[in-house]
């Protein structure tokens, strides 16, 4: 049953990764609440929370959702 609600993972564009980027540290400059939305095990997560650190070189962040407090690490996949 699982199978058959799986979503095909979404394949970000250079300009789509350069967007994120631009948007998570602005995020977290501003310490701004965002919307976030991630693939995983078949499934789009859309979570609330703010950006707590961001390594663009690495293309890994810190997100700490607003219901439970718990910070994440999270890398943008192309």
């Amino acid at each position: 049953m699982n199978k058959q609600l799986e979503v095909p993972q979404p394949v970000l564009t250079e300009e789509q990764m350069e967007q994120i980027n631009f948007t998570l540290i602005e995020a977290v400059h501003t310490n701004k609440q965002v919307y976030l939305t991630y693939y995983k095990n078949g499934q789009r997560i859309t979570e609330t929370g703010f950006i707590q650190f961001v390594d663009s070189l690495g293309n890994l962040f810190i997100f700490i959702d607003e219901v439970f407090e718990l910070k994440n690490k999270m890398r943008l996949v192309s």
